[in-house]
């Protein structure tokens, strides 16, 4: 059986920590939009507080979440055991994208690790933590971080990445706008 808490609890906390992927999921206020839920790995989650975290979103394919948080705020981060006893953890909350023009984006970037192609910090108010149990969750093994999209963006460049934004990132599959588009570190 599932527990909810109103925070992050130590224990969560070294728990998310280990995994080395997890799940973020947003979605339109249309009815008729695109769910979207996009795996994240490498080094990128960061915890602030009980209620505050944030993950460095690197240039991708799409930008629905941030297209989603600007539209509605809503956002769930999931985390699964990959190995070990099995657990889920998901953290819900309201989230906002800030980019390098935001007055917190100096602050907080130093937070993460430096990756090619950075394109915003998605930052978000946790108000719910579930645990659950995660029997049905197979056993995995984790390698290692696949280094594709490093490769990728250090190729592109500060203005390949730029480019690549404003006719990539700009707008959602259902036409949402994504706040994305401004010179990237």
């Amino acid at each position: 059986m599932g527990h909810s808490f109103e925070g992050i609890l130590p224990e969560h906390e070294a728990f998310i920590a280990k995994q080395p992927v997890f799940f973020v999921a947003t979605a339109p206020l249309s009815p008729k939009g695109h769910v979207n839920v996009s795996p994240k790995g490498y080094d990128s989650f960061r915890i602030f507080s009980p209620t505050h975290v944030g993950y460095l979103d690197l240039t991708g394919s799409g930008s629905e979440t941030s297209a989603h948080v600007l539209e509605n705020g809503r956002i769930t981060f999931m985390f699964m055991a990959i190995d070990g006893p099995p657990q889920i953890i998901r953290l819900y909350g309201t989230a906002h994208p800030l980019t390098p023009s935001h007055p917190e984006w100096q602050a907080l970037l130093p937070a993460f690790p430096s990756y090619p192609g950075i394109r915003q910090i998605i930052m978000a108010t946790i108000h719910k933590v579930t645990t659950t149990c995660g029997y049905g969750v197979p056993f995995l093994s984790f390698q290692k971080d696949r280094d594709t999209l490093e490769r990728w963006a250090q190729a592109k460049g500060p203005e390949g990445i730029s480019q690549y934004q404003h006719t990539k990132n700009q707008r959602s599959l259902d036409g949402l706008p994504t706040g994305v588009g401004e010179n990237y570190p």
